[in-house]
């Protein structure tokens, strides 16, 4: 580890927050849940990504929209960066409603090469919890990387062979985006800002939420779990998705019980790879 970013590895900051009706309902709407759920319910898993998001003045945060570096998390200075992947321990129903507390700290930071150069890793465990209830406890990976030099073709990831017992399909829009972007206080222009998407950061489109893709997993778990409540859920993004390409959520139930989980881009490609067990 560099020793720049040595000092970060164990830092700790803690919010509290209302996980708040108007919120869920907004979700609900935007994922088109015919139904909301209301204050006392337990809230759906992926959707605690709506709460104790850090919020700065527009004059702190970057040119890709996200809070500038330095602060909690180390200040990495590699262009691109985003959600690789998360280990989710459920283990306690968060009521809607309640007054919330989420406890971070810093795991580990590591260096490592890949094939188009640098990369930083960072962990981040969180540990969402109401009164002496320890609801949720997660390990997020962030990773930072170069921009692939101009001219540089993509390569062209092989079709995922693994069939489904069960599935659906996702044409996500521009709505979409906005909408879970507006929900998450997320800024990355990635997401919502075409010509800074294509010229700065080097992608044909804008780009679909890693955690969007990751709650629509959760969702398409909990539909075939019979009643049963997630206990533990991970996923990690292998490959991105775009605005108005549609993609495919599909699953199967491995002899242990454990669901196997995955996103299928629209050239057959893994985009997300996940798994889920229930309580």
């Amino acid at each position: 580890m560099s020793e720049a970013y040595e000092n970060w590895v164990g830092r700790e900051e803690s919010c509290t927050e209302l996980i708040n009706a108007s919120s869920v309902r907004a979700m609900a709407a935007t994922l088109d849940w015919a139904q909301s759920p209301v204050v006392g319910d337990p809230l759906p898993s992926g959707w605690q990504w709506m709460f104790f998001n850090p919020v700065v003045a527009r004059s702190e945060l970057g040119t890709d929209g996200h809070p500038k570096r330095g602060g909690f998390l180390p200040p990495i200075e590699l262009p691109r960066r985003m959600w690789a992947g998360s280990r989710i321990h459920y283990h306690a129903d968060l009521p809607i409603g309640t007054e919330a507390t989420r406890k971070s700290r810093i795991l580990s930071v590591v260096n490592k090469v890949g094939k188009q150069g640098p990369l930083w890793f960072v962990t981040v465990e969180h540990t969402t919890s109401y009164g002496d209830t320890r609801c949720i406890v997660e390990e997020q990976d962030i990773v930072y990387r170069s921009i692939p030099p101009a001219g540089a073709v993509a390569a062209t990831p092989s079709p995922y062979e693994q069939q489904g017992q069960w599935g659906c399909d996702v044409v996500p829009d521009s709505t979409l985006l906005f909408r879970y972007s507006a929900l998450t206080f997320n800024g990355h222009r990635i997401h919502y800002d075409q010509a800074y998407t294509q010229h700065e950061e080097g992608y044909p489109d804008l780009v679909v939420h890693g955690p969007l893709v990751a709650t629509l997993l959760q969702q398409l778990a909990v539909q075939q779990g019979d009643g049963k409540t997630l206990a533990y859920f991970e996923f990690r993004g292998m490959a991105p998705l775009f605005v108005t390409r549609g993609f495919s959520l599909e699953g199967l139930q491995e002899n242990d019980g454990t669901l196997k989980l995955w996103a299928r881009g629209p050239d057959q490609e893994l985009a997300v790879l996940a798994s889920a067990t229930f309580r």
